[in-house]
């Protein structure tokens, strides 16, 4: 039987692999820290402090699974790139990692970041691009995606890196660009953004959900990039908001100063998600910002 945990299992990815998981045979044991366990709809759920070693320890003799999907981690914007948290978070996911493969789980695959490359490279690739991440964050991901390929040789056990680029959609923390944009318009209010000239690779997050179940149910091991592999400027992103909504009077690009300095163009190289793994994404940029639309709409109904 193929039995995974998934942590971060109600964050804003974690919540959209659970029936993915289901529907390729996966029995589905879900992590939260919340006391309140959400509703089941196929999947267990169980309530443990990744944080907290005993905890840990306890989790995973209880569900002794064969497969790890990895996804918890500090997100908060504003606050990730250089929270000291970053390095709890390293800790905790080595110890699972560890705890995993003593109970006899055979693949472990986790989530990394675009941010770990060099970003003066621009089109970023697994295997040509150099890493050199600049913030915390970055470091300490690329820090836990070179251990456990360590302890991967030593272990036998199958480790696989998905390194998303920049993720969007229904749940996204209402302080990233794409939500912030809608509510503020939804509401009647201007959205003040920078000019937006730089260039990025935004992929809907049920492409990113799809990609790691993906990943999850193959051989494949290695670092793998979840992008779209298309770049857009990201005023033409909020320009399109502005068009769906029917309000782009109320976008005023350049109100607000650029980040200095700020990379000109991110993009993922998606070969191997394509060519090794047989992907592409299902959701294109207008459908996607379509669907993040109306669910920003029931909410604030």
């Amino acid at each position: 039987m193929k039995r995974v945990l998934v942590t971060g299992a109600t964050g804003f990815i974690g919540r959209q692999t659970l029936q993915l998981l289901l529907s390729r045979g996966f029995d589905v044991h879900a992590v939260t820290s919340k006391e309140i366990l959400p509703k089941n709809h196929g999947e267990t759920w169980h309530c443990a402090d990744l944080l907290d070693e005993r905890q840990v320890e306890s989790l995973v003799s209880t569900v002794v699974p064969s497969h790890l999907l990895h996804l918890a981690w500090i997100a908060t914007p504003g606050l990730y790139l250089n929270s000291a948290d970053n390095l709890k978070w390293l800790q905790a996911s080595i110890e699972l990692s560890r705890q995993f493969v003593a109970r006899g789980g055979k693949r472990i695959v986790a989530a990394g970041s675009c941010a770990e490359y060099d970003w003066r490279f621009g089109f970023l690739s697994e295997t040509v691009t150099p890493t050199a991440p600049p913030s915390l964050y970055g470091t300490c991901k690329l820090s836990l995606q070179m251990a456990l390929n360590a302890f991967a040789k030593e272990s036998g056990v199958g480790v696989s890196w998905g390194r998303i680029f920049f993720p969007y959609g229904p749940h996204e923390h209402p302080n990233r660009l794409v939500a912030s944009v809608i509510r503020a318009l939804l509401r009647g209010k201007v959205a003040e953004c920078t000019a937006g000239t730089q260039v990025r690779d935004y992929i809907f997050v049920g492409d990113v959900a799809d990609a790691f179940v993906t990943l999850l149910d193959s051989d494949l091991v290695g670092a793998v990039n979840i992008a779209s592999g298309e770049g857009i400027a990201v005023r033409e992103i909020v320009l399109k908001i502005g068009e769906i909504l029917k309000r782009p009077d109320l976008v005023h690009l350049g109100a607000v100063p650029s980040l200095a300095p700020d990379a000109p163009l991110v993009v993922g190289d998606v070969r191997q998600l394509g060519e090794r793994l047989h992907w592409s994404p299902k959701y294109n940029l207008d459908h996607g910002l379509r669907i993040s639309v109306e669910w920003w709409r029931e909410q604030l109904s």
